[in-house]
């Protein structure tokens, strides 16, 4: 799959769903789902206050930091991260190998109950990021137009 892929208006929608169940099932306070290049592809809970493109960015390249890490470990990747602070805890999870999901949840929730509903919800979107792939590789499907040049239609023309 190319780095650059076109988000159509569907599933950004879809996505935005699974990201506002992920928020109410797990009862974190918010979800981020971000493109491995560190942009907002959705959100759903708390993030009036929260610094969204710098959390992003900085979860972007955590994950990349991560994925170092797991070359010289000789792993493929490491899938998901937990980081636990005295009020706010921090999921990150790579769904697919192609978005990243972070969930951020306090003592309302548990580590437990995070995974569980991260699972049902990473399978959601690998199914829209897997109908987004089609989508993009038959927008790509070469133009029966394309293979004609400027040569091809003067020669025409001209005979």
């Amino acid at each position: 799959m190319s780095n650059q892929m076109v988000m159509y208006e569907e599933e950004l929608e879809q996505i935005s769903q699974v990201c506002e169940r992920l928020h109410r099932d797990a009862n974190a306070t918010t979800v981020l789902v971000i493109d491995k290049n560190g942009q907002t592809i959705a959100t759903a809970g708390e993030v009036e206050d929260l610094d969204v493109t710098s959390l992003s960015s900085l979860t972007a390249g955590n994950v990349a930091a991560t994925g170092g890490i797991a070359n010289l470990l000789s792993e493929r990747e490491f899938a998901g991260q937990f980081h636990e602070g005295e009020r706010t805890n921090v999921h990150i999870s790579i769904v697919a190998g192609r978005v990243i999901m972070v969930v951020l949840f306090d003592e309302r929730s548990s580590l437990g109950l995070v995974r569980l509903r991260v699972r049902r919800a990473s399978k959601e979107l690998t199914e829209i990021l897997d109908e987004l792939a089609r989508k993009n590789e038959a927008q790509n499907e070469p133009s029966v137009f394309a293979e004609i040049t400027d040569d091809d239609i003067d020669n025409l023309f001209n005979d």
